[in-house]
């Protein structure tokens, strides 16, 4: 039986998981690695750790599997970014990590480029994006310019230490969130990486998502000649995960930050208000699939926040139990933007806020509104994504850690008035890396067998379209702009 291994380097961990030719095992490992946060709205991660983490996650998982491994498959946590010397292997200081605000004021210095940087990359300025952090180390960590430097994200890095510091890879998915690639060319933009003061001969070859990237050197268990076959960012694993290949086909995964994809098929859109377009996936030779992406920073954060900054819970898992205790956040608004705002605001300097404390609010309705928070952040997105593309969503596949909260998910489809979907198989993430590396290597022969393979759990029909819900959703807006103007 064919064995595919899917390496999942999210930013809180890395999972390594096995999946066989007929479908997901429980042979999987995980390891959670260091969050640094050395100044406000400063994250960071130390390469090397995640490396060790994913050596550690492979060879506990490897020495379970008595099958040859048909090929390996990487997604990881998107526009991270670090630099490191070809030779050596040594980093230069820690990673970037995609949450770090650290480049807000450059991102504005730049908004005479706006238009160049939504039409060659179908971005936004914002910090979030890989681009800025790539000229910050160059420019902060006295870093040489020469054929030595490598610049890249987290793939790139665990792609050159498996295969012995030999290939500098990447795929058109990562890369198409550096706000450094030209998705239209399919090719690292001259001029976007002279305007950011990024040598282009210091990053990447840009390879398809699903198809032959290089092979393992031996470390440990891990056997030297192991095909690394799919290649893509977390979110874009997910939409393939998902088996959304349909054009309109819409996934969202509730992770620490949520992130909504619509598959828009094989032609770039053109650039839309506060919604991203980016590149879903390639395979093989085939045209570049593209997808509009809202991105919300805060969600599954937010319930970590409850447990660990406000100490109202003591495990996540009693959020939703909590929430449902009342019949309302009555009139209790949390906007978690601890980090900013993202999709469709786009507001780096936006922070978080709770509106509408009475002597009568307990820790129970501050979780409602939590919840209310992801909820709502969503339809944001939805709406705004639909109104952008001329198209309303049929459903919408829901995944990522929060997913298991039924009570959510219920008031996410009365809120966008579609049915959540929610799939036996929540790994898809790193499903979505396995398909894509078992493809390349004939584990499996086309989507239409992995579409077969996808099983639903549940369905949430939508249930209510009270006043109540119209209401509160315009509060909810209100205080969104609020927390825009904090300062003012």
């Amino acid at each position: 039986m064919s064995v595919v291994i899917a390496i999942d380097a999210g930013t809180t961990g890395v999972r390594s998981r096995v999946v066989f030719e007929t479908g997901p095992s429980e042979i999987s490992s995980y390891r959670e690695f260091t969050q640094h946060f050395p100044q406000p709205g400063w994250v960071e991660h130390d390469a090397v750790e995640i490396w060790n983490a994913v050596l550690i996650t492979l060879h506990e998982v490897i020495d379970k599997v008595n099958e040859p491994i048909a090929a390996i498959g990487i997604t990881n946590q998107r526009e991270t970014v670090l630099a490191w010397s070809r030779k050596s292997g040594k980093p230069y200081g820690s990673a970037i990590v995609w949450q770090d605000r650290r480049t807000a004021d450059r991102c504005e210095q730049l908004v005479d480029s706006l238009e160049l940087v939504r039409h060659q990359t179908g971005l936004v300025l914002d910090p979030y994006f890989s681009g800025t952090k790539f000229e910050w180390l160059i420019k902060n960590r006295s870093i040489k310019i020469d054929d030595d430097l490598c610049l890249g994200t987290i793939d790139s890095w665990l792609i050159y230490n498996l295969t012995g510091r030999e290939a500098f890879v990447t795929d058109p998915t990562n890369a198409s969130r550096t706000m450094l690639f030209d998705i239209r060319t399919m090719k690292w933009s001259e001029e976007l990486c002279e305007l950011l003061n990024v040598p282009i001969k210091n990053l990447p070859e840009v390879k398809p998502s699903s198809g032959r990237f290089a092979t393992t050197t031996q470390h440990g268990s891990l056997k030297a000649g192991i095909p690394i076959s799919g290649v893509a960012g977390d979110q874009q694993a997910a939409l393939f995960g998902q088996a959304c290949f349909e054009a309109g086909a819409t996934k969202n995964t509730y992770g620490t930050g949520s992130f909504v994809l619509m598959n828009v098929g094989t032609e770039c859109p053109k650039p839309q208000t506060g919604i991203l377009t980016t590149v879903a996936w390639q395979i093989g030779t085939q045209k570049p699939v593209y997808a509009l992406e809202g991105a919300i920073f805060v969600t599954g954060a937010a319930i970590q926040w409850l447990r660990d900054g406000l100490n109202i819970i003591d495990n996540a898992s009693e959020v939703g139990p909590l929430a449902q205790s009342v019949e309302s956040s009555d009139g209790v608004v949390v906007v978690p933007a601890f980090t900013g705002l993202g999709s469709p605001w786009w507001d780096p300097y936006a922070r978080g806020a709770i509106f509408g404390i009475t002597r009568g609010t307990t820790r129970a309705h501050i979780a409602r509104a939590t919840i209310d928070s992801i909820v709502f952040q969503t339809r944001d997105v939805v709406e705004s994504m639909s109104a952008a593309s001329g198209v309303k969503i049929k459903d919408l596949r829901v995944d990522g850690g929060a997913a298991v909260v039924d009570f959510m998910l219920q008031l996410q489809a009365d809120h966008l008035g579609v049915c959540v979907l929610r799939p036996k198989q929540l790994e898809t993430t790193a499903m979505g890396a396995a398909y894509l590396a078992g493809l390349a290597e004939k584990v499996w022969g086309s989507t239409d067998e992995i579409s077969q393979a996808w099983q639903l759990d549940q369905k949430f029909l939508p249930q209510s379209t009270t006043q109540n819900l119209k209401t509160s959703y315009e509060i909810w807006q209100t205080a969104v702009k609020r927390s825009m103007n904090w300062i003012n």
